[in-house]
């Protein structure tokens, strides 16, 4: 059994870390700085810590000003209200001028819980994906949100990095390397490739080990950690190699990594059969992270099914 943390207490630390490394780091919320781990980051540098309250698109247009007077700036507040409220705020000042704003969201997906509909985002990363200049990261776990925090600090222009709110699997070493724009391969497999994103990459190893044990399958796993730009090169090979590939995110179908994937597919040599897991274009309901992960196709059973889906197609 897998450890298990969360990822946004991973965040919140990095960014204490950073702040003692570099000074021009600054941290910009609203309202939720508790919630999103950068109140650790204000209790030690209060004077780079900016708390503007229930204003989703001013801190958005101060983290935009924060980056013109040479700040490179970590934005962060959930991710309904990161990417949802404040859109046309990170098109216009963030996205178009390529200012160095790292919009960090957290309480992402359907496993925010119990909160429901109006709080699980489940189109930001089609929100995000589609802008210039914007980059997008998921990060699979503890570890990978740590190393991920790291690396958009020294990558100068605007990223939006999705972390969730509850504990999951740690699933990555914590001396793996992390490279923006370049999948990890997790496990080996010559029968089918499964590729997935965030939490979805340990479901994705769950049901490789479905597959092996229980079908005589052999499931290669990538974890596709930066959904903007993809890694078109191991896409490809996976194609190549295993003539099927299933994808996992929490996310809506629309738009999300999947449609990103398999527009790679489609513009390929290798035209192979494909299956996207993730939530039907459908709002979320109040539940139990688990019974919600159950209840829109998240789970790795479901993924066992899409690969048996593909493997009849090829």
């Amino acid at each position: 059994m897998w450890e298990m943390a969360k990822q946004r207490d991973a965040y919140g630390e990095t960014l204490v870390e950073l702040g003692r490394k570099k000074d021009n780091i600054v941290v910009v919320g609203a309202d939720l700085c508790g919630s999103c781990r950068v109140k650790k980051f204000g209790n030690e540098f209060p004077e780079r810590m900016f708390n503007v309250g229930i204003a989703e698109q001013n801190m958005t247009g101060v983290s935009a000003g924060l980056a013109l007077s040479g700040k490179t700036v970590f934005s962060s507040t959930f991710a309904v209200f990161a990417t949802g409220r404040a859109y046309d705020q990170v098109r216009q000042s963030i996205a178009y001028p390529e200012l160095d704003v790292k919009i960090v969201s957290t309480h992402a997906g359907i496993t925010v819980g119990g909160d429901g509909a109006s709080h699980q985002m489940l189109e930001d990363i089609a929100l995000m994906r589609v802008l210039p200049n914007m980059r997008v990261v998921a990060p699979a776990d503890y570890h990978e949100s740590r190393k991920a925090t790291f690396a958009i600090a020294e990558e100068k222009g605007p990223f939006y990095m999705r972390l969730g709110r509850s504990n999951v699997p740690i699933i990555t070493e914590k001396d793996d390397p992390f490279d923006i724009g370049k999948a990890k391969l997790v496990r080996e497999g010559e029968d089918v490739t499964l590729i997935g994103t965030g939490i979805m990459v340990s479901e994705c190893l769950k049901a490789a080990k479905i597959l092996d044990k229980q079908h005589d399958m052999d499931a290669r796993v990538l974890n596709m950690s930066t959904i903007k730009p993809l890694d078109d090169k191991s896409i490809v090979r996976a194609a190549k190699d295993t003539g099927g590939i299933v994808t996992a995110e929490e996310h809506v179908v629309s738009q999300g990594m999947g449609s990103g994937i398999s527009q790679v597919i489609s513009e390929s040599s290798y035209h192979v059969p494909m299956k996207r897991v993730g939530i039907p274009n459908v709002f979320g309901e109040s539940g139990e992270s688990d019974e919600l992960m159950d209840k829109y196709g998240l789970t790795a059973e479901h993924i066992v099914e899409s690969a048996h889906d593909v493997l009849e197609r090829r």
